[in-house]
């Protein structure tokens, strides 16, 4: 059985290979490339600055644990943010790094663990993440980490994967119930087939026991580009079957009556806990 740290290692290696979008969104490493990945981000999520509410966080500090190719963060200096960045591999920060150099935006990120963030306590008014929390192995330290890092009053705003998706679904369809598997569980599906390995993903229920810590937990979800067959969704897992659902998927029907079973679910997000 391979321990946490081989876990842990398995996912960094992943996302050192590409960090997340960057072989689909990002062009070129330029101002312009940095600016058409935001665009499309922004434009396949819609939801997501209503979520991170950027220009609330001017002269509070953050941290933001994942930061990818940095789209957010930039988002965050840009409202006037007192912003920190945490990423699990060299890669991200460097993109991040560089598109904060290209902006003119201060930097202060590091290479970390979410599971074990270089912080003291009670250090930060927001700490942001979205979606990173759930590839790291053990979810409910990384959530810890969260929580100890808060100052008393402070906001979390955490999206994790929502275990009952239609992208949950469809990859079971596909790697378990057309593979004669049927016995394959959610659990196991999403941890082989969905991005870095063992990506996890939760309940309602399970998510509010997770930031049971929290004064107040509110959760909602919303459709991802993957419960849409939009953008580059999908592209790992390519097939006749894949082409022809993108053409006939019913997206108007799922936006109007399917935001129960989105892959998303932001916002995990609560007040502190006076300690």
């Amino acid at each position: 059985m391979p321990t946490t740290k081989d876990s842990k290692r398995a996912v960094q290696e992943f996302w050192d290979r590409a960090a997340c979008g960057e072989d689909l969104y990002l062009p070129t490493l330029t101002r312009e490339g940095y600016e058409a990945q935001a665009r499309q981000r922004y434009a396949l999520e819609p939801y997501l600055p209503e979520f991170a509410r950027f220009q609330d966080c001017r002269g509070k500090k953050v941290l933001e644990i994942g930061v990818g190719l940095g789209a957010d963060h930039q988002r965050f200096a840009e409202a006037g943010a007192e912003l920190y960045g945490i990423d699990l591999t060299d890669r991200a920060v460097d993109h991040t790094r560089r598109r904060s150099a290209l902006f003119g935006l201060p930097a202060r990120l590091m290479v970390g663990d979410a599971e074990a963030l270089p912080f003291p306590d009670e250090s930060f008014d927001v700490v942001y993440s979205w979606g990173v929390l759930h590839h790291t192995p053990d979810t409910p330290a990384a959530v810890r980490e969260v929580f100890r890092v808060l100052r008393p009053g402070g906001v979390a705003r955490v999206m994790l994967y929502h275990k009952w998706s239609f992208v949950g679904f469809m990859l079971w369809t596909r790697y378990a119930l057309l593979a004669g598997r049927p016995w394959r569980s959610l659990r196991n599906v999403y941890a082989q087939h969905l991005e870095s390995p063992g990506t996890q993903a939760f309940s309602r229920s399970e998510v509010r026991r997770l930031f049971a810590d929290f004064r107040e937990v509110r959760v909602r979800t919303e459709l991802s580009e993957g419960d849409l067959l939009l953008g580059g969704a999908g592209q790992r897992h390519r097939g006749p079957w894949l082409a022809l659902a993108r053409r006939m998927w019913p997206r108007w029907l799922l936006r109007r009556f399917g935001r129960s079973l989105g892959l998303f679910l932001p916002p995990c997000r609560g007040r502190e806990v006076g300690r």
